[in-house]
Order: C-alpha cells, then structure tokens, then sequence
C-alpha cells in the first residue's frame, strides 16, 4: 500500500520483461483467431510527443481487450520514412531550401540523407514506447523505404485497380507552393502558427472628382487588376475626410488607423449613400462591361482595414 505509483509501474514493467509476458501472450494462444494490428507508423527523425502517448495507449485498450477476449494478437510496429516531415528536416540539416537547391545538391545524395535521418530518433522512440507500457513487436518492424514493402503496396494497388476499385476523381486539397505538391492534413497541422497577414489599401478614384478617392482593403493585392467592384456595408457610418488636396473615403471608426497623419473630416456619411457610386479602375489594361461600382453587402466590417472591401471574382478567368 505505500508503494508509490511510479514504483510500482516500474516493478510492473520490469516482471513483464523478465518473464516475457508480452511474447507469452502470443504464444500462449497458438492456434486461436489471430487479431493483427499494424501500427500507424511514427516518423523516427522526431522526437515523440504528448499526442504519441494519447494514441498508443488506445491503441493498446484495444489489443490488450482482445487478448482477454481469446485472440492471439500479432502486433507489429513500424517506421515512416517517406514524405515531407524527413525531407524539410534534412533541408534544416544541409542549410538548403526548396526544389532548385535539392537538385543542385543532387537528388541522389538528397535520398542518402533522408534515409541516413530516419532514425535519428530511435532509441527514444524504444525508451518512450517501454515507459508506456506498450506492447509492440519492435524488433522486426515494417520500414516504409525497404523495396519490400515500397512493393507489396504497389501490389496491393494493382490488385485493386485490376478489380475496377479504383477511380479517378477531383477534390480540393492543400497545396504547398515551396514544396510544389499537395499536404495532407497532417503535413497542414505540423509547425502551424499563427502569422501577420499582408494587406493593401488601394486609392479608387471616384469618377468626375479629380481628388476624392474611396480607400479599398485587400489581403490579396495581386488580385486589383482583376478589380470590378467596391463593397461597403450599408448600415456602418463612413467619413469623408481631407489630407492635403486629397479626400479620401474610410469607415467612421477606422480612419484614424489609415489616414494616420492629420487630416480634416468633412462629412460623415452611412455607406448605404456610397452604393452605386461609379470610381476608375485601378488599372487600365483591363476593363469589363458591367462593374467599378460601389455595391452593398453585409459581409463588410470595421474590424480592420479601411471597411471598403476590393471585390474580384474575375480573377478565375483572368487565371485562365
């Protein structure tokens, strides 16, 4: 009873080694329905994590119920050494980035890398999996760059295209312009954070005034020459105010944070009387028959920005 509970699952641990237990459980139901589980495999070329050992230990409530169940339960660990996780962190270890500098070090040599960092982790991968009581065959595991199992999934492809399992199909997916392939989604959560998103104010002058522009918004500046309309929300107050021989149109509670030096306020005016003003294009070299009119939408705040937001939807065919 006055045993601490890290002693007693180190003493645990240590009988189940030296009695084989987790080798006994296998054996001692020879000849019973087998359960095989082949673990999802962890990369070893980083370091294991809380998440790790939330995974394992459901993984291993399962095994171990249907051991209690009568099954001889195979289990076999494995390693992932293909995708983008190894080769960005041999990227880090060769001080190099992206497509062009791979080639130049050699694609060849590049492989010899990633395959030479796979296990750079191993041991603690051992040491974790022991501390967790999880039982897994990881002497004799899978390793996803041997030619053996590269070849038994390319089999396993083939017999299913050969039974017409297989169809082509179009689904939207990440797409990582420095890597220049698709992420899945676990590629996406690896190294998110959170970043200061670029942003523009654009000047629209507006048609028959030689100095009075309204102050358009976009995170995605490249878009303006696709520009063909300005939206403002109709229920939020804007200003007109002066700099210089300039005027400039903004949401009330926001000019302040665009105009930043001084300026006069002239007017203050609700965006439902900016719908249907007409303004030049902020580029000539592209023109369209039916826009460069201010037009109303509630999707429009003043939480940042200038609350006049660029509206393109003629990129798409600009792009094509």
């Amino acid at each position: 009873m006055k045993e601490s509970s890290a002693a007693r699952e180190l003493r645990i641990r240590n009988q189940w080694e030296r009695d084989h237990t987790f080798q006994h459980s296998i054996s001692n139901r020879e000849g019973k329905e087998t359960f095989v589980f082949y673990e999802g495999p962890p990369t070893a070329n980083g370091l294991p994590h809380a998440g790790h050992a939330l995974g394992r230990t459901i993984k291993d409530f399962v095994a171990r119920y249907k051991i209690m169940s009568g099954y001889q339960v195979l289990r076999k660990a494995g390693w992932d050494t293909h995708g983008l996780p190894v080769e960005l962190e041999v990227e880090k270890q060769l001080n190099i980035r992206g497509k062009e500098q791979i080639e130049e070090y050699g694609v060849e040599n590049f492989i010899a890398k990633c395959k030479e960092s796979v296990f750079t982790y191993e041991n603690e991968w051992k040491q974790f999996t022991d501390a967790l009581g999880y039982w897994i065959d990881m002497e004799n595991p899978y390793v996803t760059l041997n030619n053996a199992y590269i070849e038994s999934v390319w089999h396993i492809l083939s017999d299913i295209h050969k039974k017409d399992y297989l169809y082509q199909g179009h689904r939207v997916v990440p797409y990582c312009p420095h890597c220049e392939t698709s992420l899945s989604s676990h590629e996406v959560a690896q190294g998110y954070k959170d970043v200061t998103d670029l942003s523009a104010t654009a000047k629209f002058q507006i048609k028959g005034k030689d100095n009075e522009y309204l102050l358009g918004w976009t995170t995605t500046p490249w878009t303006l020459p696709a520009n063909v309309a300005l939206a403002v929300n109709p229920e939020m107050e804007y200003m007109r105010v002066q700099q210089g021989n300039e005027i400039y149109i903004a949401a009330k509670s926001l000019v302040q944070n665009v105009m930043k030096e001084d300026y006069n306020v002239l007017e203050i005016i609700k965006g439902q009387d900016l719908i249907g003003l007409s303004y030049h294009p902020p580029f000539n070299f592209i023109t369209v028959s039916n826009g460069y009119v201010v037009i109303g939408a509630d999707f429009v705040t003043d939480t940042s920005g200038t609350g006049i937001v660029h509206v393109a939807p003629a990129m798409k065919l600009l792009l094509q």
